[in-house]
């Protein structure tokens, strides 16, 4: 469905992506991991064409088609969505206009209508919040808000930076329920995400990256045989390295 080739992003001087190549095929749940900074949400904002004149190597085809040098409204309209880190929900406008706004580029009252109901199933709060400003939800609907938008598109890929972020452990759980809901009603999902014990539970495929470039990309099942992935890439330590850390915390203390 996606193939990235050999992308290679600058943010000034800095290259801030370095030969990327990854491929999400029709009905995945695709993580992208890593620590801050690495480039995870660089790879999306290029994907979905948001920065400028970017890449400056390599190719992007989303379901056969070249989208590498489209804007974000043509690439929204071959299927993509993306729900971007820190929501950006319009917060002086409503809850029903802020889905609203998800549809504008369509024409197709009744579908619209379907995926109106669509999104109030998957999150009953933005039907007793709808008249409410978005800017006053609390940061869960926010982000509930910002995802029910990105499906008032209809994407066939849908793509999400940082969901999780700034939530508590209840609504991370609840979240990502969600997404595997969206993804077994039929949309691909590339997910971008920090924790990344939840984004494996949930995901086929990963791709572990490191200062722009990929390092480890796997079933994740194997990324987690991997000692060295696990603790160096993905902050998962084993049994025995959390034991032999918890002692030499112990240590310390009464030094």
């Amino acid at each position: 469905m996606l193939k990235v080739k050999n992308i290679e992003t600058l943010y000034g001087l800095i290259m801030a992506i370095r030969g990327v190549s990854l491929e999400v095929q029709e009905g995945q749940i695709a993580a992208i991991l890593g620590a801050n900074g690495a480039g995870k949400t660089t790879i999306l904002k290029t994907i979905m064409g948001l920065l400028e004149d970017q890449p400056d190597k390599g190719t992007i085809e989303f379901l056969e088609k070249r989208i590498d040098g489209k804007d974000a409204e043509e690439i929204v309209h071959l299927g993509i969505s993306y729900v971007p880190e820190g929501r950006e929900v319009f917060p002086e406008l409503s809850v029903d206009e802020n889905l609203k706004m998800g549809a504008y580029t369509r024409k197709d009252k009744k579908g619209v209508k379907e995926d109106f109901e669509r999104v109030i199933t998957h999150f009953p709060i933005l039907s007793q919040r709808k008249n409410q400003w978005a800017g006053t939800l609390s940061g869960g609907e926010q982000q509930m808000l910002a995802i029910g938008r990105a499906l008032m598109t209809r994407p066939k890929l849908l793509m999400m930076d940082e969901p999780s972020l700034g939530l508590s452990p209840i609504l991370v759980q609840e979240i990502f329920r969600i997404i595997k809901t969206i993804n077994a009603e039929g949309t691909t999902i590339l997910l971008v995400e920090q924790n990344a014990k939840m984004a494996l539970k949930i995901s086929s495929y990963a791709f572990v990256l490191e200062n722009g470039r990929i390092v480890a990309a796997n079933i994740p099942d194997v990324l987690l045989e991997d000692e060295d992935v696990k603790e160096f890439y993905l902050g998962i330590r084993s049994e025995e390295s959390m034991k032999g850390y918890q002692r030499w915390k112990k240590k310390k203390r009464w030094r």
